[in-house]
């Protein structure tokens, strides 16, 4: 968790001034318009590689972006921001992370209010989404049976706070959040890797036979083998990774998830098939794309792209433990809830 300015004139040039070449030139992943932006900030577009050949994806990345991960109801049918559209969309952004950053005196709100980091600059197409398939913009629909489990979930729990165990539920009967509430895995820090409201980076660190992938939320590496090896049987909290080279891209395929995961707008499937692609689009750009597929939870795939800022700050460990070490106090308050709720009904 930390703080950090990101306001150069790269970025500048990404978010405005480079815009406008995106809706003729780009590609779906707005690699071209990147590459220009960077051109004219006087970077270079050269993409770094290996000593064993292969694009150095190394480093830190911030993946920070006021575009959401669903298209927002008011622009339904609308894929892309008029430049105009865009800056008022960041003038919106800025104004409300000061707004959440400075809290009253005496006044704690939220309370983690003070740190949120969420971005102010949209991804650099322009795009009303991060969400690039279904082309609505939107996760697609729930299958009928998961729309029941859902919603069996959702009446056992009416009338809870957002943290608190299921009725008789013990650590695995959280909620959604169940995971985040735990310090297991982090909202942002998927699999697959969101931006949320704040510790929005990761740090790649590559060989030749494997990558690890260290998230800020929650700490977590994942370690991804790329020599081959087949998927083992274990199933894991960030899933049983595996990684191939296609060309330019490396490609991640994740299943045998232990539990569902979470992300910003939703959890995810334990029996998802999560295949992830990392491709450095230049020197100051990594696009990171993520197909989630379960056809017992979803009525369809859908593909998000999320493009990365090169970053040269340190991540600093985020020692998220709090969950674990008030388990107690956690079941504690929702077993003498359960009891005082239970007592009237028994005079009755």
């Amino acid at each position: 968790m930390r703080y950090r300015l990101f306001v150069s004139g790269l970025a500048l040039i990404l978010v405005i001034g480079g815009l406008s070449m995106v809706l003729a030139r780009a590609t779906s992943q707005g690699i071209s318009s990147d590459r220009a932006a960077a051109a004219r900030a006087g970077k270079t577009t050269a993409v770094p590689r290996t000593a064993w050949g292969k694009p150095d994806l190394q480093g830190v990345w911030d993946f920070r972006t006021a575009t959401p991960l669903e298209r927002p109801a008011e622009l339904a049918g609308k894929e892309f921001l008029t430049a105009a559209e865009a800056a008022e969309f960041e003038k919106r952004s800025a104004v409300r992370n000061d707004r959440d950053r400075n809290v009253p005196e005496g006044n704690v709100g939220d309370y983690n209010q003070f740190w949120y980091d969420r971005g102010t600059q949209i991804a650099g197409t322009r795009r009303t989404s991060l969400i690039i398939d279904p082309p609505d913009g939107r996760i697609p629909a729930l299958t009928p049976e998961a729309q029941k489990k859902s919603s069996a979930l959702a009446e056992a729990r009416r009338g809870l706070d957002m943290d608190a165990p299921t009725p008789g539920g013990w650590v695995h009967d959280l909620g959604p959040g169940g995971l985040r509430v735990r310090c297991i895995l982090g909202f942002s820090s998927g699999p697959p890797m969101a931006p949320s409201a704040y510790n929005n980076n990761v740090q790649l660190f590559q060989t030749a036979d494997n990558l690890a992938i260290l998230t800020e939320m929650i700490h977590d590496t994942r370690i991804v083998p790329l020599d081959g090896r087949p998927h083992g049987n274990l199933r894991q909290w960030a899933g049983d990774s595996r990684g191939r080279w296609e060309g330019d891209t490396l490609v991640v395929d994740t299943v045998n998830f232990h539990a569902a995961t979470l992300m910003t707008t939703a959890e995810l499937s334990r029996n998802m098939h999560l295949v992830e692609r990392f491709k450095r689009v230049d020197a100051e750009t990594l696009l990171y794309e993520f197909t989630i597929e379960d056809p017992t939870t979803w009525t369809k795939p859908w593909t998000a792209q999320v493009p990365m800022r090169k970053s040269q700050q340190p991540i600093y460990e985020y020692a998220c433990h709090e969950g674990n070490y008030s388990m107690q106090n956690i079941l504690a308050g929702a077993r003498a809830r359960e009891k005082a709720e239970e007592g009237p009904a028994r005079t009755r």
